[in-house]
């Protein structure tokens, strides 16, 4: 049997939070406000994004629970394996690939909006042409190119750089929404009067909320980042739960309080009839000027960068422990030769994220919506996994090895696979207030079928390694006898 390539411990546990928190929060919360508000009124995106934090905490239960069991990279790629085997594991770490890679595009493409705000004269230059009724710039291309470039080289440097980098660029970003707030605050035209009405006159107060809660896997999705470093801890795997709520809380505060900041401007509907290139930019910098645009943008800065980085660091992770178990070509879990980094999965993710910004910014989010879905099916797996491991009582079939009688955890996890398929539902469903568009629906089947041709042509290969090696490369150990099928 071929030795197993493992990554070294090199994370601590502040570095690990900062990865969870900064990928929660990437571009989103400085850049949608508005468009938010839109949909549903400064307290439905509040309260919706609230409610699903409240989720996204019943889900995190099972993965702190299956981290401190099996703290491997490939999260829940590795526990789809251990409850239903290695077909469902190639479905969620599928899913998963096109999600992570997804949202480092997105970010880097939300940088280079970031300067088409601020410099307009500099990025509205050398037009090369429309796709989806939006301008594509050459400069465009090379900001989110050189910005892809740089994080992908410091991840390869190694492990501790990036989550060194992760850590400071979260407490900038933190005293960043933090001050402008304050600054906001202070000044005699802003009131919480603005907020009202609370909700659009055109929609009901429950389709508000909804709306937004069916966005949250996607808003919160960096809180599943910490089990696809579980490998790399330099500490006891049993703080994962706690880093992820802590997490979660953090970014449900941040979002609520960028809505707030930005509602008490003016009133909100001005905001959103505004219509404006970056309408949470254009408010502050009119209330506040240079000083208060500055701040926004070295705010909005780190929280790309720090979803940049993360999401880099999940998805060369996530492809690593798929090459480990032999489902991607092996070049992917080959680390470098200094830097002990699986430089390949790196450089991977940054040259497929670097084709975004040429297909124009609205396609993209096409892809990022149906990429919601992936990551909603791995909430699932996850839960469905930890409940299988929960057992209400000794008495029900019983392995001392892998089981942990926990019936609250158990119902827990219950809960949270219920969530899970509530989301997906809310995604999926034509009737619901969320569910994603034509365009998105067809990147969604795009890629099954891409998912589908490729799993036929390694499946003769997959399926003929032996379960007890395959439990050896994807958890660690060979004697592990996980619930799965084969």
């Amino acid at each position: 049997m071929k030795q197993r390539t493992t990554l070294k411990q090199t994370l601590k546990p502040h570095w690990v939070w900062a990865i969870a928190l900064g990928s929660s929060i990437g571009w989103g919360a400085f850049v949608q406000p508005t468009d938010w508000m839109a949909t549903a009124g400064p307290l439905g995106v509040i309260l919706g994004f609230i409610i699903g934090a409240l989720l996204m905490m019943l889900i995190g239960v099972s993965y702190g629970f299956l981290i401190k069991s099996f703290p491997v990279s490939g999260g829940e790629f590795a526990y789809a394996f251990i409850s239903l085997g290695r077909l469902h594991a190639f479905i969620c770490g599928w899913f998963l690939t096109l999600g992570y890679i997804c949202i480092v595009a997105l970010n880097a493409s939300a940088f280079a909006l970031m300067f088409k705000f601020v410099l307009p004269f500099l990025m509205e230059n050398i037009h090369l042409y429309t796709i989806a009724n939006w301008d594509v710039y050459l400069m465009e291309i090379m900001i989110a190119s050189v910005t892809l470039s740089i994080f992908g080289y410091l991840n390869v440097k190694g492990t501790g750089i990036s989550g060194r980098m992760q850590f400071i660029f979260c407490l900038i970003m933190i005293f960043g929404v933090v001050g402008v707030s304050i600054l906001v605050g202070v000044q005699p035209t802003t009131t919480l009067s603005h907020i009202a009405p609370s909700f659009p006159a055109e929609t009901s107060a429950f389709a508000a909320i909804i709306s937004i809660v069916a966005i949250a896997p996607w808003a919160y999705v960096g809180f599943d980042n910490i089990p696809q470093a579980a490998e790399e801890f330099h500490f006891s795997s049993k703080k994962a739960f706690s880093l992820i709520i802590l997490a979660i809380s953090v970014a449900a505060g941040l979002y609520s309080l960028m809505i707030v900041t930005v509602a008490m401007i003016e009133p909100w509907q001005s905001l959103v009839a505004s219509n404006a290139v970056w309408g949470t930019g254009a408010a502050i910098q009119d209330l506040l000027g240079p000083l208060g645009l500055s701040i926004i943008v070295v705010a909005l800065s780190m929280g790309i960068f720090t979803g940049l980085n993360g999401f880099i660091i999940s998805s060369s992770r996530l492809l690593f422990a798929m090459s480990r178990a032999k489902i991607l070509p092996e070049a992917f879990s080959k680390l470098h030769p200094k830097h002990k980094t699986p430089y390949i999965g790196i450089i991977f993710t940054v040259i497929l994220a670097m084709f975004a910004p040429w297909f124009g910014r609205q396609a993209l989010l096409w892809v990022v919506d149906m990429s919601s879905i992936g990551v909603t099916i791995a909430y699932f797996y996850t839960c469905y996994t930890a409940f299988t491991l929960f057992k209400w009582s000794p008495k029900a079939p019983f392995n001392p090895k892998m089981h942990v009688v926990a019936p609250v955890k158990k119902t827990i996890a219950g809960f949270g696979m219920c969530a899970s398929i509530i989301f997906l539902g809310l995604l999926l469903i034509p009737a619901s207030p969320a569910a994603l568009g034509f365009e998105s629906r067809l990147a969604l089947i795009i890629w099954v079928l891409i998912g589908t041709v490729f799993y036929f042509l390694k499946r003769t290969e997959f399926n003929s390694i032996p379960k007890e090696e395959l439990n050896y490369l994807i958890l660690g150990n060979k004697q592990i006898e996980a619930q799965n099928r084969g």
